[in-house]
């Protein structure tokens, strides 16, 4: 887990935090709120920064939208992101209202003389721009020098409108090359990764509901970042923002990334479980949720093979018949009675 050496990458300030370089991999949303509803996106916003988002974005539909941005920086210290598409005076206005980061979508922008104007504007406040391509935003000539929305055509395009912010003298960019279809969006990654030395935010656009959108991001995003490769994820879903936010920070963690946290290994349970295991298990999830200790806690089945197979674990439970042992680092504490196995073993994680 520890040997994911990270791309090197140009570090890029966000706020009070950084991007990319030797800064952490930050953990993005997005609101889903009707932008004309203010009330209700601060209340997303400030339940996303509860949950621990590290980046929080939302779109500036139109001019009304820009009005969004002072009472959501007023209710999170979180950095905030505006999303833009077509109209790059939404982008000016946005940066003018104190946002932290614009994100556009080249392909639709206009022409040169509208990007550098949101370049300059950007610069001046020391705002990055994240350049956003996905497989729906091509322009023409590169879609039908490709024939389809290919790795090669979107890398193609971002690293285009990249060289367009070099040629106004801006390069605090990051970029993102996103595609519903999990090996073109690997694809596209490694292939940026190779081309280029700005930090990448990863993502499976449009990736689906709870269940399959969770699976998709997990190995799309999951297998670029076991190679080093990412600064930023989002795990897009067709549900609660909030269901985003935890995904990611459970991908991070079962790759070894995010290490403030509790790290549950439990069995899938077999013929010789005489214990609820499954309950247990989900039980113990539950009640770690708030914890902070960076602890491996395992919830085995039986005692047979319990304490030998989660000799690794901090502390632990091994089912019985109605009774289980807690266990440390391999070494049996105690037998206990089943209705008291999961208030023993939280006295003995807190011990830790």
């Amino acid at each position: 887990m520890d040997m994911i050496k990270r791309r090197e990458t140009k570090k890029i300030k966000l706020g009070s935090t950084f991007i990319g370089g030797d800064s952490p991999i930050l953990v993005q949303s997005m609101l889903n709120i009707p932008a004309a509803d203010i009330n209700r996106s601060v209340d997303q916003a400030k339940e996303l920064a509860a949950a621990g988002c590290q980046v929080i974005r939302f779109a500036i539909p139109n001019e009304d939208a820009l009005n969004l941005i002072e009472p959501i920086k007023n209710a999170v210290d979180v950095p905030l992101v505006a999303d833009i598409h077509f109209d790059y005076k939404l982008a000016i206005g946005a940066a003018e209202r104190g946002i932290d980061k614009i994100r556009i979508n080249p392909g639709n922008i206009g022409d040169e003389a509208r990007v550098k104007a949101v370049a300059d504007i950007c610069r001046s406040k020391g705002l990055p721009i994240r350049i956003g391509v996905n497989s729906g935003s091509l322009e023409k000539e590169i879609l039908a020098k490709h024939g389809a929305p290919t790795p090669q055509a979107m890398v193609e395009s971002a690293l285009y409108h990249a060289s367009l912010l070099e040629k106004f003298d801006f390069d605090d960019i990051v970029i993102s090359i996103k595609s519903s279809d999990v090996n073109t969006m690997i694809a596209a990654y490694e292939l940026a990764a190779e081309k280029c030395s700005y930090p990448l935010h990863l993502g499976v656009t449009e990736a689906g509901t709870e269940r399959m959108g969770i699976i998709k991001s997990s190995i799309g995003i999951g297998s670029l970042l076991t190679r080093g490769i990412g600064d930023t994820i989002r795990v897009s879903l067709s549900d609660a923002p909030v269901k985003e936010v935890f995904a990611a920070f459970d991908i991070l963690k079962s790759i070894g990334l995010k290490k403030d946290c509790p790290y549950l290994i439990s069995c899938p349970t077999c013929g010789r479980t005489k214990i609820d295991l499954i309950g247990l298990a989900k039980q113990v999830e539950e009640r770690l949720k708030d914890c902070r200790k960076p602890i491996k806690v395992a919830v085995m089945g039986c005692i047979v093979n319990g304490p030998g197979e989660a000799r690794e674990a901090d502390i632990g439970v091994a089912g019985g018949d109605g009774n289980g042992l807690i266990f440390k680092k391999g070494e049996i504490l105690r037998k206990v009675p089943e209705s008291e196995l999961l208030d023993e073993l939280m006295k003995e994680i807190e011990k830790l």
